[in-house]
């Protein structure tokens, strides 16, 4: 594993935390509430695995029963066409609800979604489009799983795979959208593009707003979150930190050695973020990204304790923590994108080559570690040739 510590926290600009304030993240779980078969994903506290780890709580929220989706995205997904499709009607935000936009449907049915995707916002975007009554085009980067295409096909959109890496997947999406005339759902952002990106990572909240109510009134120290352009973490950390009323936590970012787009850009330290380039080559599909989102990179530099790359054999030994606990702790079926954090957790704990990053994050006795993963098993060959390995 790589480390990098992060010597300039900072307070986040009020600016930087408005998206992210409790009103909008109770109107967000309002929208998400109305949708068909939504109920909380569990969190489940490891407490046989943080006792032989040393320290206090493991709380992992499991993303595998989101929907029918097995993942976290469709959050972000479904809420940002909703405020897309919101704006249209004239809705208020705390007037976003499936029925209220499906009751003017007449006037959006026409509308073509179109996204880049590793596979499981693009399933998001498929599912909720389809949810809308409107139509999604997605592309896939080259090297994507054929069971993660079919998985998209399966909710109607047109999807294919490119010849080309993720980033430049992105690229190709937006300019199909604007030959087109298509609505382009990403969830990363760059100069001129960050409404759609920022109603993504709002859709996020709702993680932490289930949290909170599971919790039952534990507050993490120390929150690992994986990170492909950031979106997701930027989303956790910004409402994190509208908490004021609470310590704010340790922030730490976890990314494959292949796709590591925020380490690096921290490293470098010229301000703005870097691309990383080349195949982005790692299991961990959903984080396989070389470019941070802009408006991830302005919250994630400057909050963040620090910044950990691993290779993929972290993963598959969280996917196989996860998967068969110890007794007295429930399995968790996790992806190799959604294992990743838990996968450095057991290892900096475990291994006494990383007591140096143990003890430069201050996890003891007294630690309250959160953790999200992600995504289920959604490419079922892969998990079952890693786990049953």
């Amino acid at each position: 594993m790589k480390f990098l510590v992060n010597n300039s926290i900072e307070i986040l600009r009020p600016s930087l935390l408005e998206f992210a304030d409790l009103e909008t993240a109770d109107n967000v779980e309002r929208f998400h509430r109305s949708l068909p078969g939504y109920k909380p994903t569990p969190l489940i506290n490891l407490s046989q695995l943080a006792t032989q780890l040393g320290i206090k709580t493991i709380l992992v929220k499991d993303e595998s029963h989101r929907f029918d989706l097995n993942a976290f995205k469709v959050l972000g997904a479904s809420y940002a066409i909703a405020k897309h499709l919101g704006e249209i009607l004239g809705l208020k935000n705390d007037e976003l609800t499936l029925d209220k936009i499906l009751a003017d449907k007449s006037k959006y049915e026409n509308i073509i979604f179109v996204t880049a995707t590793d596979g499981n916002h693009g399933r998001a975007v498929a599912w909720a489009a389809k949810l809308f009554g409107c139509t999604s085009v997605v592309y896939m980067p080259k090297g994507s799983s054929t069971a993660r295409l079919e998985a998209i096909r399966n909710f109607g959109a047109r999807a294919s795979i490119t010849s080309s890496n993720y980033d430049d997947t992105v690229i190709y999406a937006n300019q199909k959208a604007q030959e087109e005339g298509w609505v382009l759902l990403q969830d990363t952002s760059w100069k001129g593009y960050e409404e759609v990106p920022l109603h993504i990572m709002q859709g996020y909240f709702t993680l932490v707003t289930e949290c909170r109510n599971q919790a039952k009134g534990v507050w993490p120290t120390h929150v690992f979150l994986q990170a492909g352009v950031g979106s997701f973490a930027a989303a956790i950390v910004a409402h994190m930190c509208n908490f004021t009323d609470r310590p704010t936590p340790k922030f730490i970012i976890v990314e494959p050695h292949g796709a590591p787009c925020l380490y690096e850009s921290k490293k470098q330290n010229k301000g703005s973020p870097i691309r990383v380039e080349g195949d982005l080559t790692t299991i961990m599909a959903g984080l396989a990204c070389g470019e941070p989102s802009h408006l991830a990179w302005d919250i994630v530099r400057s909050t963040t304790s620090a910044f950990i790359t691993c290779s993929d054999d972290v993963t598959r030994k969280g996917m196989r923590v996860l998967g068969n606990p110890l007794r007295g702790d429930q399995p968790v079926i996790s992806g190799e994108s959604g294992a990743v954090t838990l996968g450095v957790v057991f290892e900096v704990l475990s291994n006494k080559d990383y007591n140096t990053i143990k003890y430069a994050l201050g996890l003891g006795s007294d630690s309250n570690v959160l953790i999200f993963s992600t995504e289920g098993d959604t490419d079922p060959g892969m998990y079952r040739d890693i786990v049953w390995l």
